[in-house]
C-alpha cells in the first residue's frame, strides 16, 4: 500500500465519496444518480459548517477511504464535546489492508485536538464485520440507537 494521508475533502472528491457510500450491500440500495443536486446541497452545508468535516483517505493520489466527523456541543459531561463518526466506507480493493483502522485512529485523535471527551458511532444491525471493526478499535456497544424515516 501507499503512503495513506487524510484530509478534508473539497469538491472534486464527491464522486469518489458517492462510489464509497454506494460500494456495499446496504448502500446501494439507498444511494442514487450522482448528479442528484441533493448530494451537492449537502456537501456544500457539511463543507460550510465549522462542526463538521468529510475526511477522505488517500493512497497513491486516490480516495481510498472516507467517514463524516461531527462535533457536538453538550451539557452532559460537563458541557464537553462529543464527536460521532459518521458514513465510514473503505473501498473494497482496500479492505483488510489497514485503511480504516488507520482512518479510524486518525478520526480520533481529531476528536482529541478538538477537546472531545467522547467519540461515538452507530453501525447498521446487519454489519456484523463492523462491529467487530469497531470493537476491535475499543468502541463497546453501551447504548441502544433508534431511527425513523420522515
Amino acid at each position: 500500500m501507499d503512503e495513506l494521508t487524510f484530509r478534508t475533502a473539497n469538491r472534486a472528491d464527491l464522486s469518489d465519496i458517492l462510489t464509497l457510500l454506494a460500494d456495499d450491500v446496504i448502500g446501494s440500495t439507498r444511494e442514487t444518480e450522482q448528479s442528484d443536486a441533493g448530494y451537492w446541497a449537502a456537501f456544500e452545508a457539511i463543507d460550510a459548517d465549522p462542526r463538521n468535516e468529510l475526511i477522505v483517505g488517500e493512497s497513491g493520489g486516490e480516495v481510498v477511504s472516507t467517514c463524516q466527523l461531527t462535533f457536538t456541543p453538550s451539557l452532559s459531561r460537563r458541557g464537553a464535546e462529543r464527536m460521532t463518526i459518521e458514513a465510514v466506507r473503505v473501498r473494497s480493493d482496500q479492505r483488510g489492508q489497514g485503511v480504516g483502522n488507520a482512518m479510524m485512529k486518525w478520526a480520533i485523535d481529531r476528536g482529541r485536538e478538538r477537546g472531545c471527551s467522547v467519540a461515538q458511532l452507530t453501525t447498521d444491525k446487519l454489519r456484523i464485520d463492523a462491529h467487530r471493526f469497531y470493537a476491535g478499535l475499543g468502541f463497546e456497544a453501551t447504548h441502544e440507537g433508534f431511527k425513523m424515516s420522515i
